[in-house]
């Protein structure tokens, strides 16, 4: 075995009998951690588990009653089990393209602080890749607001770095794009070029020249790289990346946008060899066309499932293009007084869109993170139930969320709406949020308390490779809601332990019309479990994001064991 647990056979076998073969449970997991997240039975004293399937769950010598010669006994000790960890949102294979991608994060993830900092990580990267003149970087992570200029590198920035390279760095929100003079020659890209709908071509200071960074939908106006990935690239790409997240505890991954051909390429891959994790894919919508094409699976083949339909209607807070009713305190460079930012998505189209997948029993996920954007979000849920008795089970999703009030949580729990909060952005951005916003807007984002208080069920993500898909660091944050400079965001919205769980495990599955399934230990779900190095219920909260994955269960089978060493340390 890989990881090498206290197991007690030999005194087991004195007091417990051994069955037979045909009827013994695969692996038995024993001890006093065993947090089971269903709140009819929160706790058991062991977990049996057969054919992929949670057995039996209950007292220590029933559940042992189960062991045959060949199966697994796992004795805990200080150890934890828990549910397999589910992603309410993220991008999965954006993480597996990250792998091989120029990272120009700042700290605690990378140790980017500034531009000529960012300026020389891609000259190194050009020379150490030996990248040839004519030749594609591509970077991404770069985060303004973290960044001493507190600004994004412009096209005269980028161009410091290479005249001779085309350069097109995707900021960390992935909602704008930097990019060199080469880049914007080779994508057309000029003072004649108009802004995109839903976008904007930002421009040097008293012209129409562009200097290099691009909003939300103008992004796609440069050419982010080389040729588009073969379907063996793609399959490749997806099996690292579900590695990565095996390695934090996640036994469900989501795709929040994808397109057609990495959909193809996903479901062949599927077929020849089912996915070590499940992969919940969402195709994006930009027209009916869409969402006429999508077929909905509710069950999944291989691992992998169509499980819904997602949109986008505004931008990002941290890249101030959240679409708010009220204006930004500090708006990014230029803007006006009264600036609100922009949706990114015809209202019309998302009306008839909303109505029509609804109406045809399609899940939908909706990026909305101003609240001006989750105005609009409602009012087309409303709509589309509109006379409908009863109300159909929707959940649709309001992914971000980040700056719900309260009057809309009221009215997502009326209308049967689902906000996944970003909460990770209390670390992350929560200093940023308070300039952007003010001090009342910006200590409210993520309103996990509010949600709560009026229980609308609500989920909590990463949005991976946003930030990386480290759940149990997404669970401290949603807890302690301590930004970077120690500040506590808004102290009234902290979730306790017990709820941050529930939403990456139970509250997740909900959310994916997936709670008979997964989500809880109990008795005929699947054996979706993640074994931890203590006991998060009984942490110091301020530890959480310490608390280290040992092992992970997918489908009852072990998909990720932490060394041997690093147990040891």
């Amino acid at each position: 075995m890989p990881i090498r647990f206290v197991v007690a056979a030999a005194a087991l076998a004195t007091c417990t009998p051994v069955l037979a073969a045909a009827q013994a449970a695969d692996i038995v997991f024993v001890g006093d951690h065993i947090v089971t997240m269903d709140p009819e039975r929160p706790a058991v004293e062991a977990v049996a588990v057969r054919d992929g399937v949670i057995a039996a769950a209950g007292a220590r010598d029933a559940v042992l009653a189960r062991r045959g010669d060949e199966t697994r006994v796992v004795e805990l000790g200080e150890r934890a089990l828990l549910p397999g960890f589910i992603d309410t949102h993220g991008h999965f294979l954006g993480v597996g393209r990250g792998l091989d991608t120029l990272s120009l994060h700042s700290p605690p993830v990378g140790d980017v602080t500034d531009i000529d900092g960012l300026v020389g990580k891609i000259r190194a990267w050009i020379a150490e890749r030996d990248i040839p003149p004519g030749g594609a970087v591509v970077g991404s992570g770069y985060d303004d607001s973290l960044l001493a200029e507190r600004r994004h590198p412009t096209r005269d920035d980028l161009d410091r770095a290479s005249t001779r390279h085309r350069i097109v760095l995707t900021h960390v929100s992935g909602h704008l794009r930097a990019a060199n003079s080469a880049a914007l020659e080779a994508s057309g890209v000029t003072a004649d070029t108009p802004d995109p709908p839903g976008g904007i071509i930002r421009r040097r200071a008293g012209s129409r020249e562009p200097d290099g960074v691009l909003e939300e939908t103008a992004g796609g106006l440069v050419a982010g790289g080389g040729p588009a990935p073969t379907a063996g690239e793609i399959e490749a790409l997806a099996r690292r990346a579900l590695e990565v997240y095996a390695a934090y505890g996640t036994t469900t991954v989501q795709d929040g946008s994808t397109g057609p051909e990495t959909l193809r390429a996903l479901r062949a891959a599927a077929a020849r060899e089912p996915f070590a994790v499940a992969v919940a894919v969402f195709p994006r919508f930009r027209t009916m066309a869409d969402a006429e094409g999508v077929t909905y699976e509710p069950a999944y083949r291989g691992g992998l499932r169509v499980a819904g339909v997602k949109f986008s209607l505004d931008g990002s807070p941290q890249g101030r293009t959240a679409w708010v009713t009220e204006p930004y305190a500090e708006g990014p460079p230029g803007a006006p007084p009264d600036y609100r930012a922009y949706g990114t998505l015809d209202p019309d189209a998302w009306r008839a869109g909303a109505a029509h997948l609804i109406g045809r029993g399609v899940p939908i996920i909706v990026h909305a993170n101003g609240d001006a954007a989750i105005d609009l979000m409602l009012d087309g849920v409303e709509a589309a139930v509109a006379g409908r008795d009863p109300m159909p089970d929707h959940r649709a999703v309001i992914i971000h969320a980040q700056l719900m009030r309260a009057d809309q949580l009221d009215r997502a729990a009326a209308l049967g709406a689902v906000p996944s909060f970003f909460s990770a952005h209390a670390f992350f951005w929560g200093d940023w949020h308070r300039r952007s916003f003010g001090e009342a807007r910006g200590n409210n984002v993520s309103p996990v308390r509010w949600a709560i208080e009026r229980g609308v069920p609500f989920t909590v993500h990463n949005d991976a490779p946003i930030v990386p898909p480290d759940i149990m660091r997404l669970v401290s944050i949603t807890v302690n809601r301590r930004t970077r400079s120690g500040h506590v965001l808004g102290p009234h919205q902290r979730a306790t332990v017990r709820e941050a769980l529930h939403a990456v495990t139970l509250g997740a599955a909900y959310q994916y019309f997936e709670e008979d399934a997964k989500g809880s230990i109990t008795v005929g779900k699947q054996a979706d479990l993640v074994v931890l190095d203590r006991n998060p219920l009984t942490t110091d909260p301020a530890e959480l994001e310490h608390v280290a994955v040992i092992e992970t269960f997918s489908r009852g089978r072990s998909v990720y064991a932490r060394p041997a060493e690093a147990v040891a340390r």
